[in-house]
């Protein structure tokens, strides 16, 4: 098995990752850097995040394991303190794996006609600097509303419970193939009108939206950012790809949203 440990660079989650590396090494695994069957993360969701996208182009065959060096977090199921129990999972690996849904989006840029695409494993949001959002919005073919406001996040399931929970979106389960629209601050008066309640769509269905004609517009896709460019579409749609985690142990959703949000059990 070829295995990368993918870290970040803060001096835990490098300790962490030097001792994996060492462990995996001296017990015949072979470290790969350009094309691994397993991606270990080693740091936090943001870690993880970097990785997929790193390897985005090889989700075929990627499965990915993150270890958190802070608390348990959505895209983790080991902590630091498991690196052996972690090779030993490895040693007795049989291609187990969890899969969860992952969104495209395709974005036609006004000024040079060109398309680019790209995935997203937590959410995708468009807004512009210091102005407001205009756009039209669009399911399948049909018009749908006419947006004003900050901004649109549209995110997968994991994402539901990043951003798009703290703009008012529901939390999904990963199960769904769904992708989620959440308004963000949207202007609602007698002139201008939206649902103003999340929306949620089906895998056979597509989202499309047609902003107003400037380049002040601000583009995140997870946690990278693009400015300045025009766009004359954006769509998304649940993707083809899907990101396997590698399965040995895989902590129950609904256990993460309760530690992350809620924390009851621990007071009990």
């Amino acid at each position: 098995m070829k295995v990368m440990v993918f870290s970040n660079d803060g001096n835990s989650s490098r300790h962490v990752a030097d001792r994996l590396t060492k462990k995996l090494t001296s017990t015949g695994f072979i470290m790969e850097s350009e094309r691994p069957d397993v991606v270990i993360s080693v740091g936090g969701d943001g870690t993880l995040l970097s990785a997929f996208h790193k390897y985005a182009a090889q989700l075929d065959h990627i499965r990915f394991i993150g270890v958190h060096t802070g608390h348990l977090g959505f895209y983790t199921d080991w902590r630091d303190f498991e690196v052996e129990d972690l090779v030993v999972a490895l040693q007795e690996d049989m291609g187990q794996s969890i899969s969860y849904p992952l969104l495209e989006v395709k974005i036609k840029y006004a000024d040079t006609g060109e398309t680019q695409r790209q995935l997203a494993l937590n959410e995708v949001t468009l807004r512009r600097y210091a102005a407001t959002l205009r756009t039209d919005v669009y399911i399948k073919e049909n018009f749908f509303e006419s947006f004003r406001g900050d901004g649109l996040c549209v995110s997968t399931p994991t994402g539901s419970t990043a951003y798009s929970k703290s703009i008012g979106g529901a939390v999904l389960h990963p199960q769904l193939d769904a992708m989620q629209l959440t308004e963000i601050a949207s202007i609602n008066n007698r002139v201008y009108r939206t649902l103003s309640s999340p929306v949620i769509l089906p895998s056979n269905e597509w989202l499309l939206l047609k902003p107003s004609k400037t380049s002040d517009y601000v583009v995140t896709i997870d946690q990278f950012t693009s400015k300045d460019r025009p766009i004359a579409e954006m769509q998304f749609k649940i993707a083809k790809e899907r990101i396997q985690f590698a399965r040995y142990r895989h902590t129950y959703f609904w256990d993460r949203v309760e530690d992350a949000f809620i924390g009851s059990k621990h007071e009990i």
